[in-house]
C-alpha cells in the first residue's frame, strides 16, 4: 500500500499527524493495512526508528493497532462495554511519561483511610434491610453543609447513580432534557438511553448564559442538568448571583414549575468556589448531588443526593427493589472522614494543591500564547487547531489527553481536557508541549 498524500513534517509527530488525518478524513478506513515501517522509512527517506515512533503514537492514541508479523492496521470501533462518547475520556494503557486524560484526583492527594477503618466494625452487619438507607448521624452531618435546606437527603453509589436514578424517575420516551455543552459525556448517553432528546446549553465563565436557558426552555424540558462549580470539563464555577438568575430564568417560564433541575457537584470539597444551588430559589424542584469521589477516592463510589422529598423518598423506594442501600460501612468511613481533623486538613490541603497547579499551568500556556480562561478543580479545557492531530502529537511526547469531541453535543472549535490537577512536575515544559499540540495540524 501506498499513502496517498505527501509528509511535509517528517518528524514523528508529522507523520503521525498526518495517518490520524487521513483516519478522521476517512481516506484510510477501520481495517485497512498500513505500509510496513521499512516501506514508509524508505518512501520518505527517513529512518526507520522515525517511522517507529509515530507509528507508537498513533498505537498509544488507539489510531492503529499491531497484530504482528499479520502487520499493522487502522483501528476499528471498539465495540464492548464503554459507550463510544466514554471510549473518548481516556487513553488507551501504555507507556504515557504523563496521563492528564482522565479527570481523576490525585492518589497521593487523598486522604488516608486507615483511622476511618479502624473505627468500623469487624463484621459487615446491616442490621434490619428495612432500616434506613442513610446513617442518621451521617444525614445530620450533611445536611449542616448543604447548599439549602432540602426536604430530603439520602446517600447513593456515587454521583451518576444518583443522577442516573433521579432521570429515570422524571424523563420520559420522547421528553426533552436541557444539559451543558461542552459537557460530562456521561450525561449525554444517559439521556439517550432513557429515549430523551438533549437540548445543548451554552456555558461562560460562569456556568450556562441565562439566555441560553431561556431559549432551551422554550423546547419545555422535564429536566436540566446542571454542574454549579469545578464544571467538567471546563473549569467554571457558579457563582450565587448566577445561580440565581437561572433560577429566576426557570420560574419565568411557560411550564417552568414542572421542570426539575438535577445539579452535580462531583467536586465539591476540592473546589475553591463556594457551594452554590438554585434550590435557594427552587426548592421543590431541585435535586443537589454531591459526590466524595474527588476530595475522598474513587472507589468509595459514595455521593449525597437531597432535594423535595416526593423525589428523593420515590428514589429510596426505587433503590430498595435493587441494590436497597449504600453500604453502611462505607457510610461509617465517610461520616469518620467528615468529621475528623486530620482527614479534613488533607482534602483541605489537596484542595489548595489543585488550585495552586491549575494555576500554574494556565498562566504557563498563556505565555506559550494558548488562552485558557480560569479554572476550578481538576481539568482545563484548551483550545486546539486540530484535535486528532493534537492528541497524536501529545501521544508521541508520551502525554495523553482526553479528545474533545465526546464533551460537547452539537460541535463547535476543537478542544482538549487536560487534567490539570496531576501536573506535579515541570509545568512549563508540560506548557511547551500543550503549546505545541495546540498549534499541531494548523493550515
Amino acid at each position: 500500500m501506498v499513502l496517498p498524500v505527501d509528509f511535509p513534517d517528517r518528524s514523528p509527530q508529522g507523520i503521525a499527524g498526518v495517518i490520524a488525518r487521513l483516519v478522521t478524513d476517512g481516506v484510510l478506513a477501520p481495517g485497512d493495512r498500513l505500509p510496513t515501517v521499512r516501506e514508509v522509512a524508505a518512501d520518505l527517506s527517513v529512518s526507520p526508528a522515525t517511522v517507529s515512533a509515530a507509528w507508537q503514537a498513533l498505537a498509544r492514541t488507539g489510531t492503529i493497532v499491531s497484530r504482528g508479523r499479520a502487520g499493522t492496521f487502522v483501528r476499528g470501533v471498539r465495540r464492548d462495554w464503554l459507550t463510544r462518547r466514554v471510549q473518548g475520556l481516556s487513553a488507551r494503557e501504555g507507556d504515557w511519561r504523563l496521563d492528564l486524560s482522565l479527570g481523576t484526583p490525585d492518589p497521593a492527594l487523598l486522604p488516608s483511610l486507615a483511622a476511618a477503618f479502624s473505627h468500623v466494625t469487624l463484621r459487615a452487619d446491616t442490621g434490619r434491610y428495612h432500616d434506613l438507607p442513610v446513617l442518621p448521624e451521617l444525614a445530620a452531618v450533611l445536611e449542616r453543609d448543604w447548599p439549602w435546606r432540602a426536604q430530603a437527603i439520602t446517600v447513593v453509589d456515587g454521583a451518576l447513580d444518583g443522577i442516573s436514578r433521579t432521570l429515570e424517575q422524571v424523563v420520559r420516551f420522547g421528553d426533552r432534557v436541557a444539559v451543558e455543552s461542552p459537557g460530562f459525556p456521561y450525561f449525554f448517553d444517559l439521556v439517550e438511553a432513557l429515549g430523551a432528546e438533549a437540548v445543548p446549553l451554552s456555558l461562560d465563565d460562569e456556568g450556562v448564559r441565562p439566555q441560553s436557558l431561556a431559549d432551551a426552555l422554550v423546547e419545555r424540558p422535564t429536566a436540566v442538568i446542571l454542574q454549579p462549580r469545578a464544571h467538567n470539563p471546563t473549569g467554571a464555577s457558579m457563582s450565587a448571583e448566577r445561580a440565581r438568575r437561572l433560577a429566576a430564568v426557570i420560574g419565568a417560564a411557560r411550564d417552568g414549575s414542572r421542570v426539575v433541575v438535577i445539579e452535580d457537584d462531583h467536586s465539591g470539597l476540592i473546589s475553591m468556589a463556594p457551594a452554590v444551588s438554585l434550590g435557594l430559589w427552587l426548592p421543590d424542584q431541585v435535586v443537589h448531588v454531591r459526590s466524595f469521589s474527588k476530595s475522598h477516592g474513587p472507589d468509595l463510589r459514595i455521593a449525597a443526593l437531597g432535594g423535595p422529598a416526593r423525589l428523593v423518598e420515590r428514589l429510596v423506594a426505587r433503590r430498595m427493589l435493587g441494590p436497597g442501600w449504600t453500604s453502611r460501612l462505607l457510610q461509617t468511613v465517610l461520616l469518620d472522614m467528615l468529621t475528623d481533623p486530620e482527614a479534613l486538613a488533607a482534602v483541605g490541603a489537596a484542595r489548595h494543591v489543585y488550585r495552586d497547579r491549575g494555576e500554574a499551568l494556565v498562566t504557563a500556556l498563556r505565555r506559550e500564547g494558548v488562552a485558557v480562561p480560569g479554572h476550578d478543580g481538576l481539568n482545563l479545557w484548551v483550545p486546539v487547531a486540530d484535535e486528532r492531530a493534537a492528541t497524536v502529537h501529545l501521544a508521541a511526547a508520551g502525554i495523553a489527553v482526553a479528545a474533545g469531541t465526546p464533551f460537547v453535543i452539537d460541535g463547535g472549535p476543537a478542544h482538549v481536557r487536560v487534567t490539570a490537577g496531576v501536573v506535579a512536575g515541570d509545568v512549563s515544559a508540560v506548557a511547551r508541549d500543550l503549546a505545541a499540540a495546540a498549534r499541531a495540524g494548523r493550515g
